[in-house]
């Protein structure tokens, strides 16, 4: 480890250790699995990991949250959020991550007197500062801290860090939840994000760890997989067995975007004024 990302780890440790107790929101993510890690190491039994569950979450992710709580060490528990009541979740016209993040960090607050904990703490990074998001907004209403960044983390130290505590994740892709892959506009449902499940799900037992399915209007699906992996799902093959697949399972037309998998690709489509509204974070 580098003298930098020494000294780095050092004031990760001391800021979390200065807390009277925390409550890391906890996605199972490279992330919010560092700041866990640290808070477990800095405070002990006065460290909380709470992970959020409904259905935008994947099963899958939610299973490894648990998983990687217990190999923590860390308290873990499970948190039921109800952003799929709120209709401003719903429309979906690209402010959607903030009110799942108010709904997030409201219910944590209720939990706080319970645990016996004042401060929340989320995984957020120095990297996550140059993107559209209006997850960090809705923190800031809730007085998050984000201690990741304050100790001057980049997306690249977490992931250097995690691989020298021993984290099975450290090079775990980005996995943000099943609503994030609705194009704005489409409106936020229970059977859309569970197809999106089940169609990633094909496509990792294809070999492919790092893809996206995204959903457009008239119920179209556009993969991003690797442009390395392209030309073999553009085999006959392959691509009948995609095609037939998907359509069984909801969507009307399927196609193969020839740009590749590319983090974020939906943010594209956010109008310029919403982003204007969310990008002066405090």
């Amino acid at each position: 480890m580098s003298h930098d990302l020494a000294t780095k780890q050092s004031h990760l440790l001391q800021i979390l250790g200065e807390m009277p107790g925390c409550v890391v929101a906890f996605s199972g993510g490279i992330d919010s699995t560092v700041v866990a890690k640290a808070a477990y190491l800095a405070l002990g039994e006065r460290a909380i990991a709470v992970t959020a569950d409904s259905p935008s979450v994947a099963r899958s992710e939610l299973d490894e949250a648990r998983r990687l709580a217990a190999e923590i060490g860390i308290r873990h528990e499970i948190l039921s959020t109800d952003e799929f009541s709120n209709p401003d979740y719903l429309r979906n016209d690209g402010s959607r991550c903030f009110y799942c993040k108010d709904e997030l960090y409201s219910r944590i607050e209720e939990l706080l007197p319970r645990l016996g904990v004042t401060v929340i703490c989320s995984g957020a990074n120095l990297d996550d500062r140059g993107d559209y998001r209006p997850g960090l907004t809705a923190a800031a209403a809730h007085q998050v801290r984000h201690p990741l960044q304050e100790a001057g983390f980049t997306k690249a130290d977490v992931r250097a860090v995690a691989r020298a505590w021993g984290l099975p994740t450290w090079d775990k892709p980005a996995s943000p939840c099943l609503s994030s892959r609705l194009a704005p506009g489409v409106p936020v449902t229970r059977e859309r994000t569970a197809r999106i499940e089940a169609a990633e799900r094909l496509l990792w037992q294809l070999g492919l760890r790092e893809c996206r399915v995204r959903l457009h209007e008239h119920e179209l699906a556009r993969l991003e997989v690797p442009p390395t992996e392209i030309a073999r799902l553009a085999l006959p093959e392959v691509r009948q067995l995609l095609v037939s697949q998907l359509r069984e399972m909801g969507f009307r037309y399927v196609t193969l975007d020839l740009e590749g998998f590319r983090s974020g690709s939906m943010n594209e489509l956010i109008p310029l004024t919403l982003k204007q509204k969310f990008e002066q974070v405090p």
